[in-house]
């Protein structure tokens, strides 16, 4: 079933950005806080947070507050035309050596036991938790 009312032209400004890219690979089937993004991506948090916005509101992310972390995962558009171009996005992306790489530093960096100290006490995404 098809949704009239969504706007491909977000979906697509939305997509059309490598951070945003970066970020969408790295959040995966998990929920991550917007710390880990800020540490992996080496850039600052309100420009990590102004990019997780517009995936927002392109209907891309879904965010939840626990205390002072923020948590974002994915969602699936609810158009059935978009939900399949962000299928076949994620499935690119999946096979792009630099998002691998991304994916690399992200996953030592959450999973590891030398957590850097600014994320210590963050919340580690389920499927890299000890």
């Amino acid at each position: 079933m098809s949704n009239k009312n969504y706007d491909l032209e977000t979906l697509f400004k939305a997509l059309a950005d490598r951070t945003r890219l970066r970020v969408i690979h790295l959040i995966g089937d998990d929920e991550v806080c917007v710390c880990f993004f800020v540490e992996v991506l080496k850039t600052n948090q309100p420009k990590i947070s102004r990019h997780l916005a517009y995936l927002r509101r392109a209907g891309l992310v879904s965010t939840r507050r626990d205390g002072k972390w923020m948590h974002y995962s994915l969602v699936e558009p609810p158009d059935e035309h978009a939900a399949k171009i962000f299928r076949e996005v994620r499935e690119c992306l999946a096979s792009n050596p630099d998002m691998q790489r991304d994916k690399a530093r992200f996953v030592k960096i959450c999973g590891g036991a030398q957590i850097p100290a600014q994320l210590q006490k963050a919340p580690r995404p389920a499927s890299l938790s000890a």
